[in-house]
């Protein structure tokens, strides 16, 4: 009599699991937007002294665009992935703000479209570079954010 409710437990558990991964997979198909944090931007009155400083008093591995951290794409990865930080001139024009957020974010151009769907304002054309794919949008309070798909 036992082996019926074990049979019926088991039968049931494995559909379970098979409608909840059915149903997880169709979800994670979904585009993604952001996937991480590409860069961090900020005013400074010298950019240069800055950078010396951060390297110095903080330890940062400079380089001419500021510092650049590497980590993993993913903890069972060997993608290594970057995170850029940059000070910029305190007259910069390339942002309005005292900073900038860089989101990584996958297939940039279905992104822009889909966000121009959605009224999102996009600043400028997507610019491609060494580096990847870019473009400026507007966040709700007026913020330019940088959206970036990195070459592969």
């Amino acid at each position: 009599m036992k082996k019926i409710p074990a049979a019926l437990a088991l039968t049931a558990t494995f559909c379970l699991g098979f409608a909840f991964k059915s149903y997880s997979t169709k979800r994670d198909n979904t585009m993604k937007k952001v996937i991480g944090i590409g860069g961090i931007f900020f005013k400074s009155k010298d950019p240069k002294a800055a950078t010396e400083w951060y390297h110095k008093h903080l330890g940062l591995k400079t380089n001419p665009y500021g510092a650049t951290f590497e980590w993993f794409e993913s903890p069972d990865s060997n993608a290594i992935a970057e995170t850029q930080w940059t000070p910029f001139s305190a007259d910069s024009k390339y942002f309005d703000k005292e900073f900038m957020i860089n989101y990584r974010v996958e297939k940039l151009d279905e992104l822009v479209d889909e966000l121009q769907k959605e009224g999102v304002t996009i600043v400028d054309e997507i610019e491609v570079t060494e580096y990847g794919k870019f473009v400026h949008i507007l966040d709700g309070d007026g913020n330019k954010v940088q959206l970036w798909e990195p070459t592969e």
